[in-house]
């Protein structure tokens, strides 16, 4: 269960951080399947992506064209780099006092998450359809077909992980934090701020028409002992 609060965290500085608490929760979770799935799709490709038949030029397994090994090599890269800073920022988002911060920062995940599904997408179609178009005689004794099966199943399972992100920071987005309440609670209708009376020792309430001015003294006080002394007449 995760802490609620601003943007599905709690307030800064009231809960220490528990790296148990943490790994348990479905984002990070998520966070990591995706971390391992891009490391799968792009270390395949570099492994054993290239193949050499009797020549010293390396060639893409997926149908001869380097495009689709450098899409999965790229897109990979990038996912797993931005899982990595993700993962930080899930370790520091309790502790961002600022609520437009916070609100960033699930903006920029929500917007990262969906872009990556899309690339995953496209990356998927584009490797299992140049998967297909590869013949027998060009991969000789099956060289590569691993790596090759390997990236396009994880392709597959990294659009799953990031949809789930996706989702996750939406979700994070609609129950955060209404700023509405930071700005209007203290407006009446009118949209003028609205001053609280002060209290006078005799029951009565003065009401001012600055929110800011200092509450008046409630003891009274003698209007004699206010004028100046008169001076001593003199002989």
């Amino acid at each position: 269960m995760e802490p609620t609060g601003s943007f599905g965290a709690g307030k800064a500085g009231s809960t220490s951080f528990d790296p148990v608490t943490f790994l348990k929760q479905p984002r990070t979770i998520l966070r990591l399947l995706s971390w391992v799935f891009s490391m799968v799709v792009f270390s395949s490709i570099i492994n054993e992506g290239y193949i050499n038949i009797g020549s010293e030029r390396l060639l893409c397994v997926f149908n001869k064209n380097y495009d689709a090994c450098n899409y999965g090599v790229t897109v990979g890269v990038a996912c797993f780099l931005g899982s990595l800073c993700f993962l930080v920022l899930d370790v520091l988002f309790p502790s961002l006092s600022s609520v437009r911060d916070r609100r960033r920062v699930v903006l920029l995940d929500l917007a990262f998450s969906a872009l990556c599904s899309f690339l995953w997408f496209v990356g998927f179609c584009f490797l299992a359809n140049q998967w297909q178009q590869t013949s027998e005689e060009e991969l000789p004794l099956a060289q590569g077909s691993d790596a090759a099966r390997a990236a396009i199943a994880f392709c597959f399972f990294s659009i799953l992980s990031w949809a789930g992100l996706t989702v996750s920071a939406l979700q994070r987005l609609l129950s955060g934090t209404n700023m509405t309440l930071f700005t209007c609670q203290h407006l009446d209708a009118s949209g003028h701020a609205h001053a609280t009376p002060y209290p006078v020792a005799n029951g009565a309430t003065i009401v001012t028409t600055n929110p800011y001015q200092a509450p008046p003294f409630t003891e009274t006080l003698d209007p004699q002992a206010l004028s100046p002394p008169r001076p001593a007449p003199t002989f």
